[in-house]
């Protein structure tokens, strides 16, 4: 596990000395901001991966004998091409970190994260136009009174407002969520609040839907709704989905199932394998 120097315990010591700035037009390699949107622009081109190579994520926590490093995840490395994937764990396992790191919400101590080819630090705007992310609690995101206006705002900056209604509409129709356009937000049950916040997402036309345990709130019509849903989307749209869930029956729609356990990937195979794997798992700590 490797994090940077920044972190870890405190002890007194005589103040570093001021770095010397070197611009960053002369250092080595270095590129012009064009260029280098043009570089990461050709590279989600020629790639439709996600690669983690070595990432660890650790926050300070203050103790008795000073501030001290807690590693959230540790050395975790994968690479991803799969239209589903599904990564299974249980509470404060690390999964929601670990989905945070794909649109940049959350940013690596160490390690690589390349998203499609593109490093959401290096690229940050590039990453999160290509990658949709829902919470699992859609309060997180649900921002103005009704649906409609949620997902108007979305498309701010992608349809002139006076088609806005409409292209809302539309997206809202293709979730068979219309009847909910001009409710107030407050009114919905925690289903229907997720439905809308996926479509709040989906109406940007992202790449790669990440879904942080999108069934918790959900009743068995509604998590049916959304499995069709989320298959439609790989099919219709081309949307790669990876998301994080406890439900292990809706693991099952996923290509390809990653287990986390405290912080590291151990095991990672087809979901039937991986939900026993979970289950052995889950099994040997309570006994």
């Amino acid at each position: 596990m490797s994090f940077p120097r920044l972190f870890g315990r405190r002890t007194a010591s005589a103040p570093a000395p001021a770095a010397t700035m070197t611009p960053a037009a002369d250092r080595p390699g270095a590129v012009s901001m064009a260029e280098g949107k043009a570089t990461a622009g050709a590279a989600a081109s020629a790639l439709r991966e996600i690669r983690f190579a070595d990432v660890c994520v650790g926050v300070l926590d203050d103790t008795a004998e000073g501030e001290v490093i807690r590693a959230i995840l540790s050395d975790v490395t994968f690479t991803l091409a799969e239209d589903r994937v599904v990564f299974l764990g249980a509470n404060g396992s690390g999964k929601s970190t670990l989905l945070q790191l794909f649109n940049g919400l959350v940013t690596a101590n160490s390690g690589q994260v390349h998203i499609d080819g593109m490093n959401p630090v290096a690229a940050p705007a590039q990453v999160r136009s290509r990658v949709g992310f829902v919470f699992t609690d859609p309060a997180a995101q649900l921002v103005m009174p009704t649906p409609i206006e949620d997902i108007e705002l979305s498309l701010r900056k992608r349809v002139p407002k006076a088609e806005r209604r409409a292209a809302a509409l539309t997206v809202l129709e293709e979730l068979g969520i219309a009847d909910l356009a001009d409710r107030s937000v407050y009114e919905l049950s925690g289903g229907q609040r997720q439905l809308v916040a996926l479509a709040a997402v989906l109406a940007v036309d992202p790449q790669i839907l990440v879904l942080d345990e999108p069934t918790t709130l959900l009743d068995l019509r509604n998590r049916e709704k959304l499995r069709t849903l989320l298959g439609e989307v790989v099919t219709r749209r081309g949307v790669r989905v990876i998301f994080s869930t406890h439900d292990l029956e809706f693991a099952t729609l996923a290509d390809r199932a990653l287990v986390v356990d405290g912080g590291r990937i151990v095991h990672d195979s087809a979901p039937a394998e991986a939900v026993e794997a979970y289950r052995a798992l889950i099994m040997s700590e309570s006994t």
